[in-house]
């Protein structure tokens, strides 16, 4: 099956100055030589600690921001060869819902122009009844109701503005949407429901996810396979299901286990991980989780582990992968 979604090598470092002559002291790797594949239809997870480079990946593969190096393709072209006008027509294809629903939308505007706004950034040539009819039936799509096309921000709950950011997500009929932990900001009830919204929606629409999120119980119930991340770098690529239950590499174990089960009799030992997480200005050469691993070997420090194969469908970037 040919990916619609391709990342290749994929890194972004950002400069840091210092100084009234903002002299570089230094240099951030945010997202450091990442690569993988999303097939059309399946939601592919994103997961790992704070800092990770997870935000900083969704943006690149988007291109809100400009990659240091590295290869994006969309459906076999290179988004990164597109000019700007292009890129504006090629964003149709592909949109974001943030983490955030309080910020995502301008408390200024009402739901129905910050619907109908999407439609004159992208020159869509549609008239006023038309665009009402469009605006009334996206709501419906995603359980609203079109007087709520009348409401400001403030008027919604946390739930209904999520709602309203998926529905100008859906706006283009994109075929592929990042997902940055739509729902963080949510309770856990409100979260339900919005995961079984995106659910429906993606078999209704045949949307291709990328689903970024610190909730490993919420990962493996919603994808398919997950993608875990550290310090820039991808660790291991497993489907969704074994996250929980045997990954290979000691950090998504690490993170596996620190998951609550909410059973008294389900108790489970946990091995917490030692050490500090190292400075970004100065990551380790070789594996990036050797100065934490209690499996490290001399080889860990010194040669970089390269993401091999090791199952179907499983990558691990690691020398002694565990069982």
């Amino acid at each position: 099956m040919k990916p619609l979604v391709q990342v290749q090598n994929l890194s972004k470092h950002f400069p840091v100055t210092a100084g009234l002559l903002h002299r570089r002291i230094g240099v951030i790797k945010a997202v450091n030589e990442v690569s993988f594949e999303i097939f059309r239809g399946e939601i592919l997870g994103v997961v790992g600690e704070s800092g990770c480079g997870k935000s900083t990946l969704a943006r690149l593969i988007l291109r809100l921001i400009e990659p240091t190096a590295g290869n994006i393709l969309l459906d076999g072209e290179d988004i990164l060869a597109l000019g700007k006008g292009e890129l504006r027509r090629f964003r149709r294809r592909m949109q974001m819902v943030f983490q955030d629903p309080y910020s995502a939308l301008d408390p200024r505007y009402t739901v129905f122009r910050s619907l109908s706004e999407i439609f004159g950034i992208q020159n869509v040539k549609i008239g006023a009844s038309e665009l009402e009819d469009r605006i009334a039936e996206l709501l419906k799509t995603v359980g609203l109701k079109p007087e709520h096309g009348r409401a400001y921000p403030y008027q919604l709950s946390g739930g209904q503005k999520q709602r309203v950011v998926v529905a100008r997500a859906l706006a283009l009929t994109p075929e592929f949407i990042i997902l940055d932990e739509p729902t963080a900001a949510l309770d856990v009830s409100v979260q339900a429901q919005v995961i079984l919204l995106l659910q429906k929606l993606r078999e209704e629409f045949d949307i291709t996810y990328l689903f970024i999120s610190h909730d490993l119980s919420l990962v493996d119930y919603f994808c398919h396979r997950v993608v875990v991340m550290y310090l820039g770098r991808i660790v291991e690529i497993l489907p969704a299901a074994r996250v929980s239950t045997s990954p290979r590499h000691p950090y998504t174990r690490a993170l596996s286990e620190s998951v609550f089960v909410a059973d008294p009799k389900a108790k489970k030992e946990t091995v917490p991980i030692e050490g500090e997480v190292p400075s970004p200005f100065n990551l380790p050469e070789a594996c990036v989780f050797a100065t934490r691993c209690r499996y490290a070997r001399d080889i860990c420090r010194t040669i970089i582990p390269p993401l091999t194969k090791i199952e179907q469908n499983e990558f691990v970037a690691c020398h002694f992968p565990l069982k």
